[in-house]
């Protein structure tokens, strides 16, 4: 398999001395590395398809799949050259890249696409609110020692507290659910409530402490491999080192709310296998002629490029609007709340595009389509579970908002 491990080494390396490197040879190099990535993932995709149904159990996760995203090196991906990555999700401009990587993973296996896009999103958050040296730290976790992070934010009434115990220590009492990848994934930030009520970040290094792992509790039909377990964090104690930025950094808009595109990606992939999908199987059993099944094939791809276009207009605002996701906006004529209602719609949009393409599938396929060993009923059960995102009726209340008090959601 194509890796990009070494070329992203070699690339930190360079970056050391950019001075003396041109800039038409550094775009160039950029250029290819990103090219290798999302080569990569293409493999890797095709990996983690052929064994989606190994995996589709609850109690079982993709080690396999992440073992190989970590050897190609994508693991280390969204972080700064400067950190040895390629800049995927922090460096606005090559916001589209990352998108299309998430998308290529979510086409290979949805859960596998959920769990990497908590690791982007978590290294997202480091890299805008975190310090130096808690950068370097959690960046040699992920480019040197493969862990895998997320974020884990979803809970119940039992939710975490976040108590300070002077001295820069703090306890955690409480729990979290929804924990993708819980067993797994070694970084996970923890976020819970300070005692003035206020959202603080932190992040957990689960090999270091002791939790409660609850497995009964996540018993979905579909997304079974994410292993989304709830957690009890009750008495597990943190340093000033795990602490994240200061109260209420995570909800700073426009970046918590755009940050939505990124699923959205995932989902779409999604999407986009059960277009193969389906298409592999009319060809077959020789039903490519059939002028009602062409019809429908034919509305199933213009649904996924409308989402394509979709990704590409969100990523290109994201890299107009500031020249590091989480930064500050470069043009005061764009404004937040113009971001914040672009990645609504488009989620939104991607949203009913799944939902469309599930149903042009199921039609096409009928019910024999649907049983093993052919993958669209699986899909269709991962996708379906995933498009469960919360504050759907908000996003869509936003956007109505916006667009009944703003001369134009497109200018």
């Amino acid at each position: 398999m194509t890796t990009v491990t070494d070329n992203l080494q070699s690339e930190r390396v360079k970056s050391m001395g950019r001075l003396s490197i041109g800039s038409s040879s550094m775009a160039a190099s950029t250029q290819r590395l990103l090219a290798e990535c999302l080569a990569c993932a293409d493999e890797i995709a095709d990996y983690c398809a052929a064994n989606a149904s190994a995996v589709d159990h609850s109690g079982t996760f993709p080690m396999q799949e992440f073992g190989r995203i970590a050897q190609a090196g994508l693991l280390a991906s969204p972080l700064m050259p400067e950190w040895g990555g390629l800049g995927l999700g922090i460096d606005a401009s090559r916001t589209h890249e990352m998108l299309l990587l998430l998308k290529k993973i979510g086409r290979g296996n949805l859960a596998v696409g959920r769990i990497f896009e908590g690791h982007v999103n978590a290294l997202q958050l480091i890299q805008t609110f975190g310090t130096q040296s808690q950068i370097e730290r959690y960046a040699r976790d992920a480019r040197d020692l493969h862990k895998i992070f997320g974020v884990w934010n979803a809970e119940a009434n039992d939710g975490v507290k976040v108590i300070p115990l002077g001295s820069g220590h703090f306890q955690l009492q409480g729990s979290k659910t929804f924990c993708s990848g819980a067993g797994y994934v070694e970084r996970p930030f923890v976020n819970g409530a300070l005692p003035d009520g206020r959202w603080q970040m932190c992040i957990v290094p689960m090999e270091q402490v002791k939790t409660q792992h609850d497995p009964e509790w996540w018993q979905p039909p579909g997304m079974k491999a994410t292993a989304s377990y709830k957690v009890d964090f009750s008495n597990v104690e943190l340093d000033a080192s795990s602490i994240i930025a200061g109260p209420e950094d995570y909800n700073r808009q426009p970046w918590l709310s755009a940050g939505a595109i990124r699923f959205a990606a995932v989902q779409l992939g999604g999407a986009d296998a059960l277009f193969d999908a389906t298409r592999q199987y009319l060809r077959d059993l020789n039903r490519t002629n059939d002028p009602y099944q062409e019809a429908r094939i034919g509305k199933m791809a213009i649904t996924i490029e409308s989402g394509n276009l979709w990704l590409k207009g969100a990523a290109d605002l994201i890299a107009d609007h500031a020249p590091t996701f989480g930064g500050d906006c470069r043009q005061q004529s764009l404004s937040g709340d113009h971001l914040v209602t672009y990645v609504n719609m488009a989620r939104t949009a991607i949203e009913q595009i799944c939902m469309d393409v599930i149903q042009l599938c199921e039609r096409s396929v009928g019910t024999r389509g649907l049983m093993p060993p052919y993958p669209m009923e699986r899909i269709i059960r991962d996708l379906s579970l995933y498009l469960r995102q919360p504050n759907f009726d908000s996003t869509l209340q936003s956007v109505g908002k916006n667009a009944l008090s703003c001369p134009s959601l497109h200018s």
